[in-house]
């Protein structure tokens, strides 16, 4: 069929597949609770600025606009992951469409992300991750959409695209010099002569220049950050288990994927599509090198799913409604028995003991309920990150309702980590507690120049270990309670009251702020 006239006649077909993810969607992210990294976005909201230590400035935005829009329950704040969600679906199937695939192709390769364990685990967060997919998957589809029509348009679009994906995450440059070294190494490097490339490259660069200019205002703090990223969470990973990670992470969409990635290599159909292929090949190897998490490839899985759905339908293209149906099911359906492990769309108490069944009978799921502390918990890591805040947060309101409207005039909050901090700022509005201290992660950046309250409550994410160390700058503290949920990883956090401490307790908390001011 001539590429004018496939174009679109399947856009209603894809719809179909947007609803069944946004409707999943729908199913789960009322449950739980907030993630503790949905915490630090939100709070960016009332923070705007060009950057933060660990993002770009594109969430903040996205952020404030669903608080004005929505509000700030758990529902409201992931209604904007679950719309980006559907689109990632959208343009899967717009790419399937430009690599010459039918009704079969689109419903293969949209199903196979819809019930990849990948996407349903990354899909529903308010985190940068899904953002950050949809701005790469929308690479893709304008670059597709130059190789079928040539029209310089979809260059400029993508040097668009590409600037709002640097403020999303910095990911998306090291895929965009994947694509472009993939193309010059491809037969399309023909492309890159193109003075449009340069202009698309430029409109690029003034999208993202406010953030390099912060970054420089800020003493540069993505290298900091990247450094902590690295010694802390990084160095720990290995070669061999980030191959199988990404072996792992689609389940039997594997098959699926890896037909794509054959198909964009070797087909003479896909020919000028190769350089697709190429740039996974780069960024694989890349985040392998870099030891790299799982999840920073997520969003170059779509590509290879909408090439496996054409690769299938040229291998099926003579077999009947039945053998296609069933080859569908194949590769989608098994992915349904992992949904409770990363999609939380069952009840808490459903949800544990789903595990606990596994444990005692399958162990299938064993690395999944295994945290960083490497021991195997009733949950996964990610579910653990999702409760207890409520707890915590009531103990920090009865710590400050404890204290005389007197006393509460000189009293400061300060938590341990962004965690605590991102949860007591947002769900202590409904308790009317002022804004949390701390010295962790983009806190320091609005950070008060002192801690000098004649009472802290502080919230020691060790249980009081920390005290310790400063206990003979205090007058005198005591405890209120700690966050005694089995299942969260808050789970022994504290919190207390700390009554007039010294000048040397202030004096430390200024040293600590003026060293990561300048990180």
């Amino acid at each position: 069929m001539p590429y004018q006239n496939r174009r679109s006649s399947y856009l209603t077909f894809i719809l179909i597949f947007v609803v069944i993810k946004i409707g999943l969607n729908l199913l789960a992210i009322s449950h739980f609770g907030f993630h503790r990294d949905e915490f630090l976005h939100l709070v960016l909201a009332d923070h705007l600025d060009w950057g933060y230590k660990e993002v770009p400035p594109f969430i903040a935005v996205l952020a404030k606009l669903s608080s004005v829009l929505f509000g700030d329950s758990v529902f409201a704040a992931r209604i904007f992951p679950t719309i980006f969600s559907g689109l990632v679906v959208w343009l899967t199937g717009l790419i399937t469409i430009e690599l010459g695939g039918r009704k079969f192709a689109i419903a293969l390769a949209c199903l196979a992300l819809i019930f990849s364990p990948a996407f349903a685990a990354s899909g529903y967060l308010f985190q940068p991750v899904v953002f950050d997919q949809l701005w790469w998957v929308m690479a893709v589809w304008l670059l597709t959409k130059y190789c079928n029509t040539s029209n310089i348009k979809y260059l400029y679009w993508l040097g668009v695209i590409v600037g709002i994906g640097l403020l999303t995450k910095y990911t998306m440059a090291f895929f965009t010099f994947s694509l472009l070294a993939g193309i010059a190494i491809s037969k399309q490097r023909k492309m890159l002569l193109n003075r449009h490339i340069i202009g698309a490259a430029v409109i690029a660069f003034i999208i993202f220049l406010p953030n390099v200019i912060w970054q420089f205002q800020h003493h540069l703090p993505v290298i900091t950050h990247m450094k902590t990223l690295q010694k802390y969470q990084l160095d720990y990973n290995n070669p061999t288990d980030f191959i199988k990670q990404e072996l792992m992470v689609n389940g039997i969409a594997l098959f699926v994927w890896l037909t794509g990635f054959i198909f964009l290599l070797f087909s003479s159909r896909l020919h000028k599509f190769q350089f697709v292929a190429i740039a996974f090949v780069l960024i694989f190897t890349f985040l392998l090198l870099m030891n790299g998490k799982s999840y920073y490839l997520f969003g170059a899985f779509p590509m290879l799913f909408a090439a496996g759905g054409f690769g299938f339908e040229r291998w099926l293209k003579t077999s009947g409604y039945t053998l296609r149906s069933l080859v569908i099911a194949l590769f989608t359906v098994p992915n349904l028995l992992l949904f409770p492990a990363v999609l939380p769309f069952l009840s808490l108490e459903q949800t544990v003991a789903f595990f606990r069944f596994d444990d005692e009978n399958l162990h299938l799921l064993r690395f999944a309920t295994t945290w960083e502390d490497h021991k195997v918990h009733k949950t996964t890591q990610d579910y653990g990150d999702m409760l207890g805040w409520n707890e915590m947060t009531a103990l920090v309101d009865k710590a400050w309702r404890s204290l005389t409207l007197e006393q509460q005039k000189h009293t400061q909050i300060f938590a341990d980590n962004y965690g605590e901090a991102g949860a007591i700022n947002h769900l202590g509005k409904k308790y009317n507690l002022p804004a949390t201290i701390s010295l962790n992660s983009s806190f320091t950046l609005w950070a008060p120049d002192n801690l000098d309250g004649q009472y802290i409550i502080y919230v020691d994410d060790q249980g009081g270990g920390n005290i310790n160390t400063f206990q003979s700058a205090l007058e005198s503290y005591h405890k209120v309670g700690e966050v005694e949920n089995p299942l969260a990883r808050e789970k022994g956090t504290a919190v207390f009251i700390l009554v007039h401490p010294g000048r040397a307790l202030n004096d430390r908390y200024r040293e600590e702020l003026a060293e990561k001011r300048m990180q």
